[in-house]
Formats: C-alpha cells, structure tokens, sequence
C-alpha cells in the first residue's frame, strides 16, 4: 500500500495521561534499530534512489538524525520554561544541504542512534512535574506537553519508517 501522509497536514489529538510516558520513551529509543534492520542489508544504489524531488531512503536516515538537534532544543525550550518551542524548519534545508546521499549510511546510522540515547536519557531524567509541562507549538496551534513532545517525535519517526517501507517495497518490484 502506497504511503501518502503529508506530515506537515497532519493533526494530533494529545491525550495521553503522563503515566504512559515510559511506554512512548521506549518508543522512542527503539527507532535506531527499527532504522537500522531497514537500511543496512540494502545497497547503495536503492539507499541513494530518488523519485522526482522527494528524499532518498538515506536522505530521511539522515534528516531522521538532522531532526534530533530540533527535539534537544525543544527540550531546552521546556528546560528553560520558554512558552513556545522555537520552530522547525519545514522546508527540509538542513537535510537537503547536508548531502546525505553521499555519506556512508553505517556512519548515518550511528550518529542518529547516538543522539537518539541521548535524547532517551534526558527525557528519562525528567521528573513527573517536568513531563507534564507544556509549552506552545505554533505549527499544530496546541500547548504541548513533555509527554506529547515525546509522542510527536515517535510520530514523526514512525511517518518516515513507513515512508522507508513503501520505497523499498515500490524498488522491488
């Protein structure tokens, strides 16, 4: 089934009670392996192949890691008590810019999944006050918590892991 979801259209209903929050953590830190067991046995020409403007399977590997600076400041933002996250840049320029096609994707992989722990541990270290704080997320137009900035990155991850699948399913046929 081809995927068509438009990341950027999409709406989310934020609801989950903060209990939950290790479950959505967990997710979270299993994404560099879901990642991995997707990218590493394919070579790379079908890594590397695009269809019209949209990202190669690399290129979302790699935008999977340029995200993770943005999720880091997001948790700075609720850190610092900011009532807004700062915004993401939904044009795609950091990866763009970054060339991931011509990157080793084992280099890739490892740099995300580095980033990834890290950004586990820090939500693992927040206290439960801490994961119900919220913060304004312009884009959705909602205040968002540490639990829903948790579940928007898993969402996130999982949109292009699905994006990932349908490539490599469309390249084998």
């Amino acid at each position: 089934m081809e995927y068509r979801v438009i990341w950027v259209k999409r709406k989310f209903v934020f609801d989950l009670p903060p209990e939950m929050f290790p479950i959505v953590v967990d997710r979270l830190r299993g994404t560099p392996a879901r990642l991995e067991e997707k990218t590493l046995s394919l070579s790379k020409e079908i890594l590397t192949r695009n269809e019209g403007d949209s990202w190669s399977i690399q290129e979302i590997a790699g935008h999977l890691h340029d995200a993770e600076q943005l999720w880091h400041g997001r948790i700075d933002d609720f850190r610092a008590g900011e009532k807004e996250f700062r915004p993401a840049d939904v044009t795609g320029r950091i990866t763009i810019k970054a060339n991931h096609n011509s990157a080793d994707i084992k280099n890739l992989l490892v740099e995300f999944r580095k980033s990834r722990l890290r950004l586990v541990d820090r939500f693992a270290e927040m206290t439960e006050d801490e994961v119900s704080q919220a913060a304004y997320h312009r884009r959705l137009d909602v205040n968002m918590r540490v639990i829903d900035l948790a579940l928007f990155i898993a969402e996130h991850d999982d949109h292009h892991l699905a994006k990932i699948t349908d490539m490599i399913e469309n390249y084998s046929k």
